[in-house]
C-alpha cells in the first residue's frame, strides 16, 4: 500500500519532544524524514534519561521513529552547501530553536523562499508575538502560561500540571495539522508558506473549556463544580475544580474494591441525566428516581457530595474492572484509572498498532507508542529510530546525488563532523 505522505520530504531541524512529535508523525505517514543533527552530539535527548549505557535513551528513541540521520557542521563551508542542497529539493523544513537562531545560522525566510520557493518553513516557539515572544518555554511553562496549571488540582491547593505532554506532544500534533494543510495549500497555488504554533496557544487551545467557564462566570456561578454544590462562592477566575467533569455531567473519580492497597483502584463515574434512573437502581436507592431532592438534573447540583458518597459505597464493591463491566451495560459513561503498567501489558493496545515492540541494533527491544491515528488504506509501520549520522552516506549519494568522489570529499572535510570518529562509527 502506498502511504499518505509518500514522496513528502522534510528537513527535520528539531530537538527533544514539541518538534520531534510532529515530524515522527509526519514520518509514521510516510514522509521521508531527514533528521539533521550536531555532530558527535545530536538530539540532546539521546543521552537524556539513559537507562542502558552506551544506548540512545527511550526519550530519544520513542520521538524518532522512521527518521533518517544526517551530521552536518553548518559553519563549515562543504557543510553549508550541503544544507542549502537539501533545502532546495525538501518540500518541509521544521524546526523548534530558539527565536531568530535560523536567521543567525544564515537561513531567514527569506533566503530559504529564494533557495527554493514551494518550501514550507514549520516552527515551534513557546510565545507568539508579543512580550513573552523571545522567553524561552519547556513542557510545563507552557502548561502554566495556557492555562492549563491554573484550573487543575483542587480547589484550595497548588495549581498542577498534568502528566501528558500537552505542551510539547501537544503543539507537535498542531503543527503537523498545519504541514499538512500548507501541502494541500500548495498542490494549488505552487508556492511554500510560513506555518507557526505557539506552544502557550496550543496549550489554550486544549483548555478552550475552561475559557468558556471564564466567560460563563459572568452570568453567575458554575453550578456543575462542586464548590457550588458545597455553598462556596466563586472568584472571578475558573476555579480549580478536581476531578469534576468538564462537560456539564458531573463526574468524579470514585474508589473501587482494593483501593487501600492500590493507588490506582479507582474508576470515574460520570453521573448522565439520561441514565440516572439506572444508576439509582444498580445502587440500590430506586427511591431517588422520584424524590424531589434527587430526581432533576438540578435539584442533585447541591447535594453531589452526598450522591458520589453513595455510589463510592456500591464501587467499592467490585474491582474497577467489574465495577465497569456492570456499568457499561447500562450506558453509564465510566472508566478504570489505568496505570501505565497496566497499559504497557494491555494486548487489545498492542494488536490495533497503539503499543508496538521495537527492536534496536545497542538497547535491544523496547516498548513504544504507535500512531494513534490509524489509516484504512495507509496503515503505519514503526521502524526503529537512527542512529546518530546512521545515513550520512546514503543521503548524499540518493538525495543530493553525490557521486563517490564527492562523498569521500565532503566526509574528510569534516562537515559531518570528525572524520577519524565518522570512520571508527
Amino acid at each position: 500500500m502506498m502511504k499518505a505522505l509518500e514522496g513528502v520530504r522534510i528537513l527535520d531541524f528539531t530537538h527533544v519532544q514539541s518538534g520531534p512529535t510532529c515530524t515522527q508523525l509526519l514520518a509514521w505517514f510516510g514522509a521521508d524524514v531527514i533528521k539533521v543533527e550536531r555532530p558527535g552530539t545530536g538530539d540532546a535527548t539521546r543521552g537524556q534519561l539513559q537507562d542502558v549505557e552506551g544506548a540512545d535513551s527511550l526519550y530519544f528513541t520513542m520521538l524518532n521513529h522512521n527518521k533518517r540521520s544526517i551530521t552536518l557542521d553548518t559553519k563549515t563551508k562543504d557543510g553549508r552547501e550541503i544544507l542549502e542542497g537539501l533545502i532546495k529539493v525538501c518540500d518541509v523544513l521544521v524546526e523548534n530553536f530558539a527565536p531568530g537562531a535560523l536567521d543567525r545560522m544564515g537561513f531567514s525566510w527569506e533566503r530559504i523562499n529564494e533557495l527554493n520557493p514551494a518550501m514550507i518553513v514549520a516552527s515551534i516557539k513557546g510565545f507568539g508575538p508579543g512580550p513573552y515572544a523571545d522567553c524561552k518555554v519547556y513542557e510545563n511553562v507552557a502548561q502554566c502560561t495556557g492555562g492549563a496549571a491554573s484550573t487543575t488540582g483542587f480547589l484550595g491547593g497548588l495549581p498542577l500540571v498534568t502528566g501528558a505532554q500537552i505542551g510539547d506532544s501537544g503543539s507537535g500534533l498542531h503543527l503537523c495539522l498545519g504541514i499538512v494543510t500548507a501541502l494541500f495549500h500548495r498542490t494549488k497555488t505552487g508556492t511554500g508558506q510560513k506555518v507557526s504554533v505557539a506552544m502557550q496557544d496550543g496549550v489554550l487551545n486544549l483548555c478552550r473549556v475552561k475559557l468558556r467557564d471564564q466567560q460563563r462566570l459572568q452570568s453567575g456561578p458554575l453550578t456543575e463544580y462542586s464548590q457550588y454544590g458545597e455553598g462556596i462562592d466563586f472568584d472571578d477566575a475558573v476555579p480549580r475544580a478536581g476531578n469534576d467533569s468538564g462537560g456539564g455531567q458531573p463526574g468524579r473519580i470514585l474508589k473501587c474494591k482494593g483501593w487501600e492497597n492500590d493507588p490506582n483502584a479507582y474508576i470515574y463515574f460520570i453521573a448522565q441525566a439520561p441514565v440516572w434512573e439506572a444508576i439509582c437502581d444498580v445502587i440500590g436507592e430506586p427511591g431517588w428516581k422520584t424524590h424531589p431532592d434527587y430526581a432533576k438534573p438540578k435539584a442533585r447540583l447541591t447535594r453531589l457530595n452526598q450522591i458520589f458518597e453513595r455510589i463510592e459505597a456500591w464501587t467499592m464493591q467490585y474491582t474497577k474492572f467489574e465495577a465497569m463491566e456492570i456499568l457499561n451495560k447500562l450506558n453509564v459513561p465510566c472508566g478504570p484509572i489505568l496505570s501505565m503498567k497496566e497499559i504497557a501489558e494491555d494486548e487489545s493496545l498492542k494488536a490495533t498498532g497503539t503499543l508496538v515492540e521495537v527492536d534496536h541494533p545497542v538497547r535491544g527491544p523496547y516498548l513504544s507508542v504507535g500512531n494513534p491515528i490509524k489509516l484504512s488504506a495507509s496503515p503505519a509501520e514503526v521502524r526503529r529510530s537512527p542512529l546518530l549520522g546512521e545515513h550520512n552516506e546514503e543521503i548524499l549519494r540518493d538525495v543530493l546525488s553525490y557521486d563517490d568522489a564527492r562523498v569521500a570529499a565532503v566526509t574528510a572535510s569534516g562537515a559531518m563532523g570528525n572524520p577519524q570518529q565518522l570512520a571508527a562509527e
